[in-house]
């Protein structure tokens, strides 16, 4: 009998019968396609591989050709997915509860038991009623997420969004908690953060520009009635700019926020009354940024005015709108300390900062203006502000975990000053006094020091070691060292697990992130190869046994490290990584596009263009010695389109000379996040390690 008959059709058309063998990766056509700009022409063979449809026969057939690849592969190895799997399974309770937190007359929570792929959120006032049963509502669908729960005011109504392709165009529903039934009213292809108004009779939503998927529109929803019949109350006509939703801590107001990396503007809607006009808080200005909070008598700000580069607390009155230079500075900026965000209370101001690349959380007392920091008992953690929906409470929460300790939720009373924990995470097969922590500030090559954060089972002989290293670096995001259940397995296999503060996060602080964007970008890229080599010359790491992963601005890091440094890394993981950046940023069409001019820079500038040539990564693709890389990505993907990675496997496949393998792994449904479901997410990170274990003992 003929052996094709075994191959799905599509891989037949595409690739034949005999390219499906692990010498025999697909080999997509080649129709070269010029792109010029500023009298410089770059030739892309595959980018007839775009498809805003994403139902080219010919593209799902090259797509699915590429799992194929890899699961002939993965399948010829030894299955250390099942084994990893099985064991992150095995660290989950039979049932787990989030903590049960207080609004209005009902606590709100939500559990999961390990067998379940998704939650079920409740209320309870002296009887149990279930909100949403996201198991049920996700039967019979490829792909679901529930978002943005938000009970109306009066206590009657559940809103919630619903995304069923990974896209992140939710569609807003209503249900009648009286009842159990969904209303009428649809909201589609819009953000799941809405807000309701006070008397519950509206709804603030946010929707998203159809092409370019940037939120761009504000509008007001009465229920009962059409999205065709719903008010525009604004919109931004500036595309580089985005728009989100929040409400205020007294609920006397909705902020509108429209923000651009280094500008930013908040309008003020009443919660009361939101066919009132919204009003101005401050216009926006080049390289202002300010967030505002309620607080009761008076408004505070967080600002960067008049170069405060880690921000500053200001006070001000509603008549002061429109003039910061009648605002107060009640906390000023403090170059040693970068304010990150505030909560407001009656009397006092919790800040979340950062010192050192650590965070901390402060407490003002805004009467005696004392501040106060929290102790916390690791060397390196994570640590956010979490559950504070009352204005009016005499005590804030906190959460807190280390790449040792399980996340547990904290309790501070503002006035006692005491602090309780009254949540811990329960994760089981773990013992957390097993594993060592350390941050080692590296030298990164132009002398700036780059701390990392490690991790790794005790007894283990680190300069013999396996070692994954984990960087971002984009966006101001910062990497703290918080628990990751994931890497668990690794660990107990004697792995050393880093994790690289790199400059463009804002670790540690606001400089860090000016210093890795836009014509700085370089310095992301080398401070990741520098820590790599610090922590190897150190004795963290085997030079031979090193590992990388990165996702989505951290899979471009993974794509330019591994050109500058093809050898340095044995293998790579790299997730929904945004690759081709010079062709994705030179066209408005593709979504998010202009959003991130100031980010990487706009290629209309001659000098931005060609800064960013020397690192996107399709464009440097050379005939070298590239490690083993499996580059994951999905269909759906709204943050970095699929045809990205789909592209630069088979570049960088064709050119490298190392003969290591290059896979794609895609999801044909579903988006940045990969799969919806939780199990199913962990049995994606049980892939992505099973192939490190065997490009490493290969």
């Amino acid at each position: 009998m003929n052996k094709c008959v075994y191959l799905s059709l599509s891989v037949l058309i595409l690739n034949g019968c005999n390219e499906m063998s692990s010498n025999n990766p697909p080999s997509p056509k080649k129709i070269p396609y010029e792109l010029k700009a500023h009298g410089d022409t770059r030739i892309d063979n595959y980018y007839w591989m775009r498809d805003d449809s994403r139902s080219d026969p010919e593209l799902i057939a090259y797509l699915e050709s590429e799992n194929e690849y890899f699961k002939k592969w993965h399948d010829a190895k030894v299955n250390y997915q099942s084994e990893i799997y099985k064991e992150l399974k095995n660290m989950i309770p039979i049932e787990e509860e989030t903590l049960r937190v207080k609004d209005g007359n009902f606590y709100y929570y939500s559990r999961i038991r390990s067998d379940q792929q998704y939650s079920t959120y409740y209320r309870n006032d002296s009887t149990e009623e279930i909100l949403l049963d996201a198991n049920e509502e996700a039967k019979g669908k490829e792909f679901y997420n529930a978002a943005g729960l938000n009970i109306s005011p009066d206590e009657n109504l559940l809103l919630y969004g619903e995304d069923l392709n990974g896209r992140r165009e939710y569609t807003l529903r209503i249900k009648d908690l009286r009842n159990n039934r969904l209303l009428s009213d649809e909201i589609v292809k819009v953000s799941p953060n809405a807000v309701w108004s006070n008397d519950s009779k509206y709804i603030v939503y946010a929707k998203k520009d159809e092409e370019t998927l940037i939120q761009n529109q504000i509008y007001l929803h009465e229920l009962g009635t059409k999205q065709s019949e719903d008010k525009l109350i604004y919109k931004e006509g500036d595309n580089e700019f985005n728009i989100w939703l929040s409400e205020s801590r007294t609920k006397k107001y909705i902020y509108i926020y429209i923000e651009k990396t280094n500008a930013s503007e908040v309008w003020l809607m009443d919660k009361s009354n939101p066919l009132k006009p919204i009003q101005l808080v401050l216009k926006r200005s080049e390289n202002h940024l300010y967030s505002i909070e309620d607080g009761g008598d008076y408004f505070y700000a967080l600002s960067n005015h008049n170069d405060a580069k880690n921000f500053k607390i200001m006070r001000f009155g509603g008549s002061d709108f429109g003039d910061i230079n009648k605002w107060e500075i009640i906390v000023d900026a403090r170059n040693t300390h970068y304010i990150e965000d505030m909560l407001t209370f009656n009397k006092h101001i919790v800040i979340q900062s950062r010192f050192d690349g650590i965070p901390i959380i402060e407490i003002l007392d805004i009467d005696s203006k004392k501040l106060t920091q929290i102790k916390m008992k690791d060397e390196v953690y994570d640590v956010g502000l979490a559950y504070n929906n009352n204005f009016d409470s005499s005590f804030f929460r906190y959460s807190y975990s280390s790449l040792n300790t399980s996340p547990q939720i904290y309790k501070y009373d503002l006035f006692k000053t005491s602090n309780t924990i009254v949540w811990k995470k329960q994760v089981k097969n773990f013992l957390d006094s097993s594993y060592e922590i350390k941050r080692i500030k590296t030298v990164a090559r132009d002398k700036t020091e780059v701390p990392v954060s490690i991790v790794y089972k005790k007894g283990i002989d680190t300069k013999n070691a396996p070692m994954l290293i984990y960087g971002y670096g984009s966006y101001g995001i910062n990497m703290d060292s918080g628990f990751r259940s994931s890497i668990v397995p690794l660990l107990d296999r004697g792995f050393i697990f880093a994790i690289s503060q790199i400059r463009g996060g804002a670790d540690m602080g606001r400089f860090w992130y000016e210093e890795g964007r836009m014509m700085k970008k370089n310095n992301t890229f080398f401070d990741f190869i520098d820590s790599t080599k610090f922590l190897i010359e150190n004795n963290i790491g085997h030079k031979n046994k090193v590992f990388a992963m990165g996702g989505s601005a951290g899979g471009l890091l993974m794509g330019a490290v591994i050109n500058y440094e093809p050898e340095l890394y044995k293998g790579i993981v790299s997730a929904v990584p945004f690759v081709d950046v010079l062709t994705t940023m030179s066209d408005e069409s593709i979504p998010l596009t202009t959003f991130e001019y100031d980010e990487w820079g706009n290629p209309n500038n001659k000098e931005e263009y060609l800064y960013m040539k020397t690192y996107s990564p399709y464009d440097n693709i050379n005939k070298l010695n590239y490690p083993a890389v499996l580059v994951t990505t999905s269909l759906f993907d709204s943050q970095v389109q699929y045809f990205e990675p789909a592209k630069y496997v088979p570049k960088l496949r064709e050119n490298s000379t190392s003969g290591n393998p290059v896979f794609l792994n895609i999801n044909l449904v579903g988006g940045h996040g990969g799969k919806s479901g939780r199990l199913d997410s962990l049995n994606e990170t049980a892939l992505d390690y099973s192939f490190i274990l065997n490009i490493l003992n290969d």
